[in-house]
């Protein structure tokens, strides 16, 4: 007859054992600086003078290149705010050329699908935000058009939230 086992062989963590599959922390929690809401609220005031200007491209690229990934929520909410602001402001025929003027640097693509996908999940939770939800799909897909699938992949990937 067998000998009986004791260990239950599926309760054990290989994962623990095994040092190859350790991660430094600095890779799991990268190291972001600390923004305030007064500063969030600063670049909201200057994004706010370029639409009143009527200069949408340098309004849309000052929001996605301050992105206040150490902030609060309070501070990452109102970016979230400005930034819809400044998506709802430009024009459905100007998408895809506003979105070619900012495509020099891909993480601001980057930046701003995840900012799509954070306005849609607040957008889902909300009532009557079917408007600006139709705001966001119709940026999704120039997005996706521009940057390509590998921008869902790339923020689905980052460890650090907006």
């Amino acid at each position: 007859m067998a000998p009986a086992v004791t260990a239950n062989y599926r309760l054990i963590d290989i994962d623990a054992l095994d040092p190859d599959t350790q991660f430094p922390q600095e890779l799991l929690h990268p190291a972001v600086p600390a923004v305030s809401t007064a500063d969030v609220q600063a670049i909201a005031t200057q994004c706010r003078q370029y639409l009143q200007r009527g200069d949408n491209d340098s309004a849309l690229r000052i929001a996605l290149e301050n992105v206040p990934y150490g902030g609060d929520e309070a501070a990452k909410d109102l970016h979230l705010q400005t930034l819809l602001e400044i998506l709802s402001s430009i024009k459905s025929v100007d998408m895809a050329g506003t979105l070619l003027r900012i495509a020099d640097r891909t993480e601001l693509l980057d930046v701003l699908m995840k900012y799509l996908y954070k306005g849609m999940k607040d957008a889902s939770a909300g009532s009557g935000s079917g408007g600006k939800m139709s705001v966001l799909l119709s940026w999704h897909e120039k997005v996706v058009d521009v940057a390509g699938e590998g921008s869902i992949v790339r923020v689905m990937t980052d460890r650090r939230t907006v």
